[in-house]
This record gives C-alpha cells, sequence and structure tokens, in this order.
C-alpha cells in the first residue's frame, strides 16, 4: 500500500507504508496539543486509557507508534480498542529506545510492525487489530482480580492518610467565589463531557450553577460558550487562556506542599490559592465544593464506575472513591440530570403563550364573514367612544347651550 507522506513533502518512489511527521512526547496529553492530522504519534503510554485514546483519535495521525504495551493485561483498559475501531494504526510495544532514536518533527514511515527513519528500521513491534485487542482485552478480564485487591488495599491507604480531610474537611482552603447554598457544575475533560455539557444547556441557563473546570475541564467550558468560575487542578493540562480568564485559581499542591503549578500561575500574573491534598485534582474539586456549602454537585466527564476508576491507570484513583462517599449525598453525574431534568415554564413564558394564541384566534377571525362583520361592529362603536372622549377636551358646538341637549353616542 502506498500512501503520500506528510504535505509539503515530496512523495519517496516505491516506499510503501504509512508515512508521516513523527511528534514524539512521553506523556499522552502533552502531545496531542501539536498532533496535527496525516502524522505520526509517537507515545510511550502503558495501557492507554479512553480519555487518551479519544483525544488521539481527534488528531486524526496516519499512525500511532507506542513505546509501551498498550494492554498490559493488568485490565481491561479502553484505550486500544477505540483506536483500532477508529482504523487508525497502533504499532504496540516498540521499546523505549524509539522515544530517543526519533526525533520531533522527523519524517517517519511505518510498515508491518516496522519504524523506518529514512533507510533504517530503528524499531519494530507489534501492529493491533480488533482481533488481537479482543484476545488481550479477555486475558486481561482474567486478571481483574488482582487489581481489584489492589485498588482495595490502595483505598485504606488513602483513608489513612487523608482522614482529617474527608471526614472534618481539615485543610481545605477559603475561596471568595460564593459557593454557599449555589450548585455547583465540576467539568473534567474525561468521558462524554462534550456531549454532557451540549445537554445541560437548559438546566445551565436556569440555575446558573457555580462552573468549576478541573484543569483542562476549565477550556472546555470556555470552548462550550461559558466562563469558568473557579479553576481546580495542578495546571498541567489548562490553556493560559482559561488561566486569565478571570476565573478563580485554585492550585493542587503535594501533601508536602509543593505545588509545581503555582509557579505558572504567578508568572501569568494572577493569584491562586493553594490546596495541599493526596488524591486527583477531581477529588480536591469535590471536596472544595462540598466544604463551601454547595447546595449540589453535577459532574461532567468525571469517573463514576470502578472500569473507569481502573481505566485511569492510578493507585490514586480510590481516593476518587472515597471522594465519592465523602460527597454522595450532593453528587449527580451529568447523565442522571439530563434525563430527569425538565425546564421549568415561566409566568413570562405562559403569557407570551396566551398572548400567541390570542393573536392566532383573532387572525383566524378575520378571515371568516362573521369575524369581519363584529370586527365593523366593534370599530364603529370604538369610534363612537373615542368621539365621545374627545368632545370633552374641545369647545362645544352652540347647539350644546340648548336645554335637553345631549351628546348623540
Amino acid at each position: 500500500m502506498r500512501v503520500p507522506i506528510a504535505r509539503g513533502r515530496p512523495e519517496p518512489d516505491a516506499a510503501p507504508g504509512l508515512c508521516g511527521t513523527a511528534r514524539v512526547d512521553g506523556r499522552t496529553k502533552n502531545l496531542v496539543k501539536r498532533l496535527q492530522p496525516g502524522q505520526v504519534a509517537v507515545i510511550d503510554h502503558t495501557d492507554i486509557d479512553k480519555v487518551a485514546a479519544d483525544s488521539l483519535v481527534a488528531c486524526r495521525p496516519v499512525a500511532i507508534v507506542n513505546a509501551a504495551p498498550s494492554i498490559s493485561g493488568r485490565y481491561p483498559n479502553l484505550g486500544p480498542e477505540i483506536i483500532v475501531n477508529a482504523g487508525i494504526p497502533l504499532v504496540d510495544g516498540v521499546g523505549a529506545d524509539v522515544m530517543s532514536a526519533i526525533e520531533e518533527g522527523s519524517l517517519v514511515r511505518v510498515l508491518d510492525g516496522e519504524i523506518w527513519l529514512g533507510d533504517k528500521v530503528v524499531a519494530h513491534g507489534t501492529p493491533q487489530t480488533k482481533e488481537s485487542v479482543a484476545t488481550a482485552m479477555e486475558a486481561a478480564r482474567a486478571g481483574l482480580h488482582e487489581q481489584l485487591e489492589s485498588f482495595a488495599a490502595n483505598t485504606m491507604e488513602y483513608l489513612k492518610r487523608e482522614r482529617d480531610l474527608l471526614l472534618d474537611g481539615v485543610g481545605v482552603p477559603q475561596v471568595r467565589t460564593s459557593i454557599e447554598g449555589r450548585q455547583v457544575l465540576i467539568v473534567v475533560r474525561g468521558y462524554h463531557y462534550k456531549e454532557d455539557l451540549a445537554t445541560l444547556r437548559p438546566y445551565i441557563r436556569e440555575y446558573r450553577p457555580v462552573m468549576l473546570g478541573v484543569d483542562g475541564g476549565a477550556d472546555a467550558i470556555l470552548d462550550a460558550g461559558y466562563a469558568p468560575d473557579l479553576i481546580v487542578g495542578d495546571m498541567d493540562s489548562v490553556s493560559d487562556r482559561a488561566l486569565t480568564s478571570g476565573a478563580e485559581i485554585v492550585v493542587h499542591a503535594y501533601r508536602d506542599g509543593a505545588a509545581p503549578g503555582l509557579e505558572r500561575v504567578r508568572e501569568l500574573g494572577v493569584d491562586a490559592v493553594v490546596f495541599p491534598a493526596t488524591g486527583t485534582s477531581e477529588d480536591v474539586a469535590m471536596l472544595l465544593a462540598d466544604d463551601m456549602g454547595a447546595e449540589l454537585i453535577v459532574a461532567v466527564g468525571t469517573h463514576a464506575t470502578l472500569v473507569e476508576f481502573l481505566d485511569k491507570g492510578r493507585a490514586g484513583m480510590s481516593s476518587t472513591f472515597l471522594t465519592r462517599l465523602r460527597v454522595g449525598g450532593k453528587l449527580v453525574d451529568a447523565k442522571g440530570v439530563s434525563r430527569l431534568y425538565r425546564q421549568r415554564i415561566t409566568s413570562v413564558q405562559l403569557g407570551i403563550l396566551a398572548l400567541a394564541g390570542l393573536f392566532a384566534l383573532l387572525v383566524a377571525l378575520a378571515a371568516t364573514p362573521a369575524g369581519q362583520a363584529t370586527y365593523a361592529l366593534l370599530g364603529a362603536r370604538l369610534d363612537d367612544i373615542w368621539s365621545w372622549v374627545t368632545s370633552w377636551f374641545v369647545d362645544a358646538p352652540p347647539e350644546a347651550l340648548a336645554p335637553g341637549w345631549r351628546p348623540v353616542i
């Protein structure tokens, strides 16, 4: 199979395979920021999760080369299936040396699991297909019990470390954004966040909740046409546009107080509040909203199921499980809101509807002979009344001085 290589470069003679400009990054979420259609994504991502896969597919690369195993077998991660179903070739497990062997912007060619740089093969791996992914996923499901045991152990460890924070809210900082008694919409750039935001438009328009973006979730809020009130996170995946949008910034720091994202925020001339806590920024956002007195917390793009917790691929996801237990009475998933919410009809809307119906009735009457006769009688009567009213503001005729004279109505 012969395909054209990256735009603007001449097509080599008799060069089979998929060719394109390489974009190389060990962190997938950083790579997708500069990955363009028709390029080759070179990543180092063990157990590609759904969010990473969705972001890669959205960039439409010509191929994806993964230095690490896309499915390690620890659990049935969802990413590889998304990639191969999108028709994007995935070459798996080519080895860590590929990250240094291929330079950013170089022209590479992918053919039958081999990665060519010029006339030299620099790496080779396993091309994934729908069948191979299905087989690997089945094997991963067989070992899922080990991940469940690890997940439970991590959950207990997190509970020991953050007992005061979870039970009593110790360490939650004060913010100037008014949250007490209001509803809070927490947006994480995760599972189906775009669709959920779209379905929640009537809810947002009516209740005007506090808009809280978790890292890149703040950009999702802006892209949807809203303005974030709060941005919470370690600030590694949020844009400068969002950070300078006027939203209050809460930097998620490590338990020892180190906050790598704080320097970036200060360089933009923006003040920030620091929230030291273990766990994820998603947890920090929920705990903050709950402690500040939120009436209801609506979650968009967050992790809700056990598969989603495991698919994130981090031991820290156990903290999200406990955080949901902590704020469970207030927490509602966006899908539940969109299914149960019905927009209320206001008195103004009812008035407009009644006027529209009355206008339609009057127009219909005007189209009938009886209606036209009725309108003529009403018009004559109104004319007589108008004449009688205006007669009080003009000089009376001479005959009006005669005894017994009355105006004719």
